[in-house]
């Protein structure tokens, strides 16, 4: 597993951006995709339908955009998640501390619902009492599965070994590696 402050050669071309809900996968994903100049896609917006239901073009799409020999989505959704390890070069792991991922989630949340964002085919965050009625409410959710990518991540280098795998312990290993990559290799 690399970390950092290794260099990858050659330049990343087909990128996964892992981690637990919360903790910047998209945002960082977007950066990625800006600095190498290739497409992000945001797999979120793929995945939810109108009404949050999944969409039925889902993994069509996910065939089609990772077909292509440039792009960077998030590693998310049983349902393609080995066919992304499959067809990716990098897979940047986003292992924040806990409660780093925690508060941006709620942060992020409290701001999506009392701004009433947009988030994809018409959906929006839903009312704050839904943390207690609804088991899978984002906040819930990301309490239950917080470990989920700990068990999922270390196993790839034995499944996926073309994959390289750099894992990013901190906002600031986060930035210079972004950084990094926007001024090409030293």
């Amino acid at each position: 597993m690399l970390s950092a402050d290794d260099v990858l050669d050659p330049v990343p071309r087909r990128v996964l951006v892992a981690g637990t809900t919360g903790v910047g996968k998209t945002t960082t994903a977007g950066r990625i995709g800006r600095a190498l100049g290739i497409p992000h896609t945001e797999i979120d917006s793929r995945y939810h339908g109108p009404g949050w239901v999944p969409r039925a073009e889902f993994v069509a799409e996910v065939e089609a955009y990772t077909a292509e020999p440039a792009w960077v989505t998030e590693w998310q959704y049983r349902q393609v998640r080995a066919t992304l390890a499959q067809r990716a070069d990098t897979l940047v792991w986003l292992d924040l501390p806990i409660p780093v991922a925690f508060w941006r989630l709620l942060r992020r949340t409290v701001r999506r619902r009392v701004g009433r964002v947009e988030l994809w085919n018409g959906n929006v965050e839903p009312p704050f009492w839904t943390f207690f009625t609804s088991r899978d409410h984002i906040v819930r959710w990301s309490l239950r599965t917080q470990w989920k990518m700990r068990q999922q991540v270390p196993p790839l280098e034995r499944s996926a070994p073309h994959l390289r795998i750099v894992r990013l312990r901190s906002q600031r290993e986060v930035d210079a590696w972004v950084d990094r990559l926007t001024r090409g290799p030293e």
